[in-house]
């Protein structure tokens, strides 16, 4: 197994240049990060490829467009809907990868959802910190955000707009590209939900309620699965339990 993770890039279909990250040997699985992060941030930072590559996986992190080191254009243009499914699709097919399992964590997991729903059959899918309403209804995530980044600067110390704005800071986040991408959001109907037939893991922090009730994400997906981890929306993508419940499961 590799120790230590390797950095390549594609070219997406419009041009845009995508970053991907990868470590260890074996069964592939893609994992995307959530907002105002990237792969490193999210998957490697805090052990969680490192957990799962152990368990003789291929750990796939690309950067979403906009994030880390892929590219960041501030042209609205380059944010049609579902961008970020089409460029996941785009990967897997520059992978040439057949079997395979995909997740990620916020909006990687909708993110996911959303590469379900357009045509991606992994084996098995994850969708960490995201509940059933983030994905029924992306307009309230995204007007939060897009009020986070209009106004940075300005937020209330210690309030949610000012942790986000602390923790894009951390990443060095592009607001002028991020702002465009929060209107590539799509919505995913109920019955499009029912219709993802594969196992899913759904596992979120116990104090994560910043996207509605993964519970009952669980509950509508015919083979969903719910798992606990400590920790809220921030907290828990940092702690291991995380990343050990993501193994578990696609060793299982």
């Amino acid at each position: 197994m590799a120790s230590s993770p390797t950095r390549h890039s594609f070219t997406a279909l419009d041009g845009t240049e995508i970053a991907w990250h990868e470590l260890g040997e074996g069964r592939a699985v893609l994992l995307l990060h959530g907002l105002f992060s990237d792969a490193d941030t999210n998957w490697l930072k805090f052990g969680h490829a490192a957990e799962i590559a152990a368990r003789g996986m291929r750990v796939i992190m690309p950067d979403l467009r906009a994030h880390g080191h892929s590219a960041r254009p501030h042209d609205p243009a380059a944010y049609p809907p579902d961008i970020l499914a089409q460029d996941g699709l785009a990967l897997i097919r520059h992978l040439g990868l057949s079997t395979y399992d995909l997740g990620g964590y916020s909006l990687g997991g909708r993110t996911s959802v959303r590469m379900v729903a357009m045509g991606a059959r992994p084996e098995r899918l994850i969708v960490a910190g995201m509940g059933l309403q983030g994905l029924l209804e992306t307009g309230r995530r995204a007007a939060h955000f897009k009020k986070i980044l209009r106004g940075l600067g300005t937020h209330e110390r210690g309030s949610p707009e000012w942790m986000a704005e602390a923790f894009l800071k951390t990443t060095g986040g592009d607001p002028d590209a991020l702002l465009p991408l929060l209107d590539s959001f799509v919505d995913t109907s109920e019955e499009e939900l029912r219709a993802i037939a594969m196992p899913t893991l759904v596992v979120s922090g116990a104090d994560d309620r910043d996207n509605g009730s993964s519970e009952a994400l669980a509950d509508l997906l015919p083979q969903g699965r719910y798992v606990e981890v400590p920790g809220n929306h921030m907290s828990a993508v940092i702690k291991p339990e995380l990343g050990r419940a993501i193994a578990d499961f696609l060793a299982s």
